[in-house]
């Protein structure tokens, strides 16, 4: 059975000053820690973890109410504390699953990529043996293998696949920040995302300039909130969320520029 130890709870919260660290901050830190270390050993999903949090947010707003004053930043802070603790307990089973996922994503692709090119090889062989054909054999080879090479609606998959796995890093970058404050975690989404982002731009296209702009507005977003990872600004929820906007517009956009499919 967990215990929560609330006079512990109390008497750190009634320490803080607004010295070094913020008091926001401070107040984030203590619950973060207390619950944390009270749901080591508490299965995930239980309603114990709940009763826990429960408690440690009523006892931190016990301590606010004697010291009287604005109330609202503090509450907030404990809150998001509390919750950053139970976050981070389940935010270490999902890096390494992300990372298996990882690894054989990567081992998938590689397979592929030696598909399609034994395939043109393949294809470029038996090219080669209808050169010395009749117009008409020559002409139905080439008809027949021009069909199995790789296409141009393939590359578009592939591009339209990038800025699907680019948007769902963001959006995980999202989930990561709102939830917790491991920092390293957001960064590496928006690593992923950059990565996926700058693989869509690869596939060939036609990008109009009003693609282009949108596109130098969110590589100069996407370099904004890097900074503020780097500094652990309380600001990068609201750049992460622009970052989000920013992002599905260029896609938007991108799919306008598209001709017309027959």
């Amino acid at each position: 059975m967990a215990t929560l130890d609330r006079d512990q709870i109390a008497e750190d919260l009634k320490k803080v000053k607004e010295e070094g660290q913020s008091r926001y901050d401070r107040i984030r830190d203590i619950m973060k820690t207390a619950v944390s270390e009270s749901t080591t050993e508490v299965k995930e999903g239980s309603g114990e973890i709940r009763s826990i949090v429960k408690d440690a947010i009523a006892t931190g707003i016990e301590v606010f109410k004697e010291k009287g004053g604005e109330v609202k930043d503090d509450i907030t802070a404990a809150i998001e504390g509390a919750i950053a603790a139970i976050n981070q307990k389940r935010r270490q089973t999902i890096n390494t699953t992300q990372a298996q996922m990882k690894q054989l994503q990567g081992q998938i692709e590689a397979e592929e990529a030696e598909i399609v090119q034994e395939v043109d090889l393949v294809l470029d062989d038996i090219e080669q043996t209808g050169e010395n054909q009749s117009d008409n054999i020559k002409e139905a080879v080439q008809s027949a293998v021009s069909q199995l090479k790789d296409t141009e609606e393939a590359a578009l998959l592939r591009k339209r696949y990038a800025q699907l796995q680019a948007q769902l890093s963001v959006v995980q970058a999202n989930l990561a920040n709102r939830y917790g404050d491991n920092y390293e975690d957001i960064k590496n989404y928006l690593d992923d995302a950059k990565n996926w982002y700058e693989r869509a731009k690869a596939e060939p296209e036609v990008f109009t300039d009003k693609v282009k702009e949108r596109q130098q507005e969110f590589e100069g977003k996407l370099s904004k909130a890097g900074g503020a990872i780097a500094r652990k600004e309380k600001e990068l929820k609201g750049l992460l969320s622009d970052l989000w906007h920013s992002l599905n517009e260029i896609f938007r956009e991108d799919k306008k520029s598209l001709p017309p499919q027959e």
